[in-house]
């Protein structure tokens, strides 16, 4: 996957996102410094996700060692994501996010990838943009099917409760 680049590039990065100048950053200043590539901000659940994935201290902000971590986390993740960017809009659809998934090993149903576009497509285009992107395979690999699971039970419970008012 990628390297991570210059050091001093990154500390250029995290310095002007350390508007404190604290030697810390918190997912405000980390959504600054990170782009999705089509001028957007970056998810806040999914900064705050990887907030808590890297920072060491458990204290919600991250220092520049872990900005450096972080930042090559972000880069390898970009690099799957172009790769199954077939036709290079910055986004994918649900064809391309079951193609990516079943190469990593995931064997889920239609109905699960429908789920999946409903929980992480947020502009409801129905596509899934990188740093949705990035969450949605932290949520796999993480808290897995339950966490998904569980919203496709409240969605579930939602439309029952709907039927039955109709």
């Amino acid at each position: 996957m990628a390297g991570v680049p210059d050091r001093n590039y990154l500390l250029s990065v995290f310095q002007k996102v350390d508007k404190d100048r604290s030697g810390a950053i918190d997912a405000l200043e980390l959504q600054t410094a990170l782009s999705n590539g089509n001028w957007t901000p970056f998810n806040p659940d999914t900064v705050r996700l990887m907030i808590g994935m890297f920072d060491k201290a458990n204290k919600n902000v991250i220092t520049f060692e872990d900005f450096i971590h972080l930042w090559k986390y972000v880069t390898d993740w970009q690099q799957v994501f172009r790769s199954f960017d077939r036709d290079n809009s910055n986004n994918i659809n649900k064809e391309e996010l079951k193609t990516c998934l079943t190469t990593f090993g995931y064997r889920f149903s239609e109905p699960f990838f429908d789920v999946l576009m409903q929980k992480f497509d947020r502009t409801r285009k129905g596509v899934i943009y990188f740093d949705d992107f990035i969450q949605c395979c932290i949520v796999l690999q993480v808290g897995g099917v339950i966490i998904v699971m569980k919203f496709f039970l409240e969605i579930s419970a939602i439309r029952l409760i709907l039927l039955s008012f109709v």
